[in-house]
């Protein structure tokens, strides 16, 4: 695919790309913005497809009211969405300058998001609304009346696109899922392996996107929506497997589908490929191998900030080291453990 996200000083930034051509009519003070942010030495998101700017993602945390929009919002510590625009051409780039606003969120401590747009920008208003920021006012300003999004982080609605990033625990059952490292690395670029420490503000590849596809020849029968998996990212063969296979990651699952649910090779490439980093090489690779074939959407909540190897899942959280670990339940004890010592946001999972 060939997009990436990189973080990027604003002076950095070729303000005359005419990707910034629609936020310059947009707003007659863009380009003077830019400017003081540029002074300032201040950062932002940029989404690449080789050489082209194809997403721009700035925000910042605040803190008190916000005065400038109808009705005011309350005294809060908010993430602002200050700059949020992507040229979508059929794939889900919004996702992932939108995970990296909520990510901000979380790793800030923050309340709520807010963001303002002009209600003529359908598709990411559709987006924003997908994920849980609900209309709550507008903003007036010489440049035209904008529309006022917030999300409140935490807020159940029982949507889990809606909830996102929240964990939804109470009542779900809870797995552990591995995966290859070879097909970790594509899809949880977020989940890192070789730090002990979470860092929002680094480089990362085109696949922190919200939305994962799963694809496997195990029994996944008894998964279920809403369910929730940690995925266990299995040795990279470089040492012993007790030191070397990782928990990284946990999802929410949103729908499991077996090979017998589609009509055909084509019906399950077109429900796959939107939502999937694999290719369709790789996915008919795997259709025409024959046998169970099961396909899982997920949502990506968290990433784990703290390292948790084979051997603390047995010694400190008592999985059997005899068990098949390709799809193993867990159970909510040994869920939650595994969360607290991972590093897990606490406010994120909802018991």
């Amino acid at each position: 695919m060939g997009e990436n996200v990189r973080r990027k000083r604003f002076a950095d930034v070729d303000l005359q790309d005419p990707f910034f051509d629609s936020l310059k009519d947009d707003y007659a003070e863009f380009e003077s913005w830019f400017g003081k942010k540029s002074e300032d030495a201040e950062e932002a998101y940029v989404l690449y497809a080789g050489a082209e700017i194809k997403g721009f993602l700035y925000v910042k945390a605040e803190d008190g009211d916000v005065a400038d929009v109808q009705p005011p919002l309350e005294a809060a510590r908010r993430i602002k969405i200050g700059t949020f625009k992507v040229d979508a051409h059929g794939t889900r780039l919004g996702e992932r300058l939108l995970k990296k606003a909520i990510d901000h969120a979380v790793v800030e401590k923050a309340d709520e998001l807010y963001v303002t747009i002009f209600p003529r920008h359908v598709g990411l208003l559709a987006l924003l609304e997908e994920f849980g920021f609900v209309r709550t006012g507008v903003k007036r300003t010489g440049n035209g009346e904008e529309q006022v999004l917030v999300k409140r982080l935490g807020a159940i609605t029982g949507e889990p696109r809606k909830d996102f990033p929240m964990i939804y625990s109470r009542g779900r059952r809870k797995f552990l899922l591995s995966i290859y490292p070879e097909w970790h690395t594509r899809l949880f670029a977020d989940s890192i392996l070789k730090n002990e420490t979470y860092d929002i503000l680094q480089d990362v590849s085109h696949t922190n996107s919200i939305e994962k596809t799963y694809v496997c020849f195990m029994d996944l029968s008894p998964l279920s929506p809403g369910d929730i998996v940690v995925i266990y990212r299995t040795s990279d063969q470089r040492g012993p497997a007790w030191y070397r296979s990782v928990v990284t990651s946990v999802c929410t699952v949103e729908e499991v589908r077996h090979k017998s649910s589609f009509s055909d090779s084509e019906d399950y490439v077109k429900y796959t490929e939107p939502f999937s980093v694999f290719d369709e090489t790789d996915l008919l690779k795997w259709w025409n191998r024959g046998g169970r074939l099961y396909v899982v959407r997920m949502l990506y909540s968290a990433a784990f900030s703290k390292r948790l190897i084979r051997k603390d899942l047995v010694e400190r959280f008592g999985l059997d080291s005899g068990a098949y670990w390709g799809f193993l339940e867990l159970s909510d004890e040994q869920f939650a453990a595994i969360l607290g010592a991972g590093g897990i946001d606490a406010r994120l999972v909802v018991n």
